[in-house]
């Protein structure tokens, strides 16, 4: 392997692993990078064939016991050639002593097992332009607002989504709901948050995750009024099975299974409120 080595990912680089991403049919959200390299800026590695890159990962640390792995892609033209492993190594080694987890493409679970990962359950995106039964609904539920998650402290917000998540991530999420372009709605109940929902622009259906709520009109309400600040509505929500209320919710609003990942783990896995979880964030960092 004369020639080829790993380092930390420049701006330039996270924009050329976003176009990757894309060619894989990933559709990433158009900015997403921006919240990625705040949640941990030494957490992208690219590697380089004589000096052209040629692979990446993002391997990322959270809080002192979790990380993430995503993005790991190797360019066709070199796959199968050992320098896609050899990156592997690097990200897993910058994790090294943490619980970690991913989202895997179904061609690459067994072996992500290999490496000593469980499956805790599946992604299955669903993509269309979500219809409500009858009119949409003017309240969520009696007594639930939804408003622009930009009004909330800050401190609620986060709070919320460590029910979801298994370690803070303050700077990521502070980004991810306030850059430019995308829209951010909480659903509100007496001073208490009970739904959370962020759709960005892709380039193909525009993503929408977080999607949280404590019930499914709640969840229901806040997609439709995210996909109403979309041009022409259609979204695409990966959405966890072991939720099946979720996806027959997503069902029953018209979004069709398009694609599937499994989230998986390398040791026990986190408790975390699946049945509030309507759609993951982010299949790249959790």
């Amino acid at each position: 392997m004369t020639g080829f080595e790993i380092n930390g990912a420049s701006a330039a680089d996270m924009a050329l692993i976003r176009d990757w991403a894309d060619e894989e049919g990933w559709n990433p959200g158009d900015s997403d990078r921006f919240a990625f390299a705040v949640a941990d800026p030494g957490g992208f590695l690219v590697g380089r064939l004589r000096g052209e890159p040629v692979a990446c990962i993002s391997a990322v640390r959270y809080g002192t016991g979790f990380g993430f792995v995503g993005f790991y892609i190797a360019r066709p033209e070199v796959r199968g050639q050992g320098y896609g492993i050899r990156l592997w190594r690097a990200g897993m080694e910058r994790l090294d002593g943490r619980l970690v987890g991913l989202d895997g493409v179904v061609e690459q679970q067994q072996n992500y097992r290999k490496s000593g990962f469980r499956s805790a359950w599946n992604n299955v995106r669903h993509e269309g332009v979500p219809r409500a039964a009858g009119e949409p609904p003017q309240a969520a539920a009696p007594g639930v607002r939804i408003v622009d998650a930009a009004t909330l402290p800050f401190g609620q917000l986060a709070a919320y989504d460590r029910r979801f998540f298994p370690a803070p991530r303050d700077a990521f999420l502070a980004a991810w709901v306030g850059l430019p372009g995308r829209t951010a709605l909480a659903a509100v109940r007496d001073g208490r948050v009970e739904g959370l929902g962020v759709v960005r622009p892709s380039s193909g259906a525009s993503r929408v995750g977080p999607l949280y709520a404590a019930t499914p009109e709640i969840a229901a309400a806040l997609l439709l009024r995210l996909a109403e600040r979309t041009s022409g509505g259609a979204v695409a929500v990966d959405v966890p099975d072991a939720h099946p209320r979720a996806a027959a919710l997503l069902g029953g609003l018209g979004l069709t299974p398009t694609f599937e990942t499994a989230r998986m783990y390398t040791g026990q896995e986190p408790d975390l409120d699946l049945m509030g979880m309507y759609g993951v964030t982010s299949l790249e960092l959790g």
